[in-house]
């Protein structure tokens, strides 16, 4: 199957519904063998079923193409390893990873419990760590590999009732670029992408008042398909030298985002002491403090 990922093997954790899925059905047109990795697990993470996994995988090959099930958990380091060795057991090697799944426990932060947190934290960010260990290790001795893992524009700006998740999306970014600057010896990729669309992820954002019913429409109109595209671009040996960075897909837009820098800098030869912070800080830093802003106040016009 001709494609700009033709030949590559890769590896999609959440693919069972969803972006994941969207990325799995594109890589797999594009002519890449996928592992379709799935716990089946609910929005919150609880329970487990087979069957969102095997239904991609049915379809992938329905069309054509070549891909395998996995309904292993990422949150432990083993099932990593054994979801890698599924791939290279299966097919030989593993040219792309996508770290795309994850599960939401939104709750305003002094509600937010131990197990709110670190359910969270422990999918999201210890699995895209254990799901991308794993990977680097063959990455390394092969001399190539692509990552792509999913941040999310609630950790790079921020959203009410998500700590945990911002946390852990943030935790995604740096993750990224450190395994970029790690990996760029051994000819391997690390990007990110903080994506739109309406899935399950963002079904239970809540729609009371007027304002937020047309926020909701608006995100409607963002399907997963618009996301995937992306994710092949950057998995395939076409984006060689793009690595490190922080994209985001809106509907028909695709951003590049800015990471932190310093922005301005105040000086006294002396030293400073509280009371002369108290003097200067507000009146020198003032215009440039980042605002308090949500995800939504920043994308604030239309998606495109």
């Amino acid at each position: 199957m001709a494609g700009i990922v033709a030949g590559k093997v890769a590896i999609v954790t959440g693919a069972g519904r969803g972006i994941g899925r969207a990325i799995a059905l594109l890589l797999a047109q594009e002519g890449a063998s996928v592992v379709v990795n799935d716990v089946g697990a609910s929005l919150e993470g609880a329970g487990a079923d087979t069957g969102p996994a095997q239904e991609v995988v049915n379809e992938i090959k329905k069309a054509g193409g070549k891909a395998i099930a996995s309904t292993d958990n990422i949150a432990e380091p083993k099932t990593a390893d054994a979801i890698v060795k599924a791939a290279i057991d299966a097919f030989g090697k593993v040219d792309i990873l996508v770290n795309n799944a994850g599960i939401l426990r939104d709750r305003i932060f002094h509600k937010m419990s131990w197990s709110d947190w670190s359910d969270v934290i422990a999918v999201h960010l210890h699995g895209s760590f254990n799901m991308s260990s794993a990977c680097a290790r063959l990455f390394r001795e092969q001399n190539s590999g692509a990552m792509v893992h999913m941040t999310s524009t609630s950790g790079l700006i921020g959203n009410f009732g998500q700590a945990n998740y911002m946390a852990a999306k943030l935790g995604i970014a740096g993750l990224s670029r450190g395994i970029a600057l790690d990996m760029q010896r051994y000819n391997v990729r690390s990007n990110c992408i903080a994506p739109f669309a309406w899935s399950r992820m963002i079904g239970s954002i809540p729609a009371e008042t007027d304002a937020e019913k047309k926020r909701v429409e608006r995100l409607q109109q963002m399907t997963p398909e618009k996301i995937a595209p992306l994710v092949v671009y950057l998995a395939s040996d076409s984006a060689e030298g793009v690595s490190g960075q922080i994209f985001s897909v809106r509907n028909n837009e695709i951003f590049l985002f800015s990471q932190p820098r310093p922005i301005r800098v105040i000086h006294r030869s002396e030293g400073w002491t509280p009371a002369k912070l108290e003097e200067q800080l507000k009146g020198a830093f003032g215009p440039s403090l980042t605002p308090l802003e949500r995800s939504a106040d920043v994308f604030a016009w239309d998606p495109v």
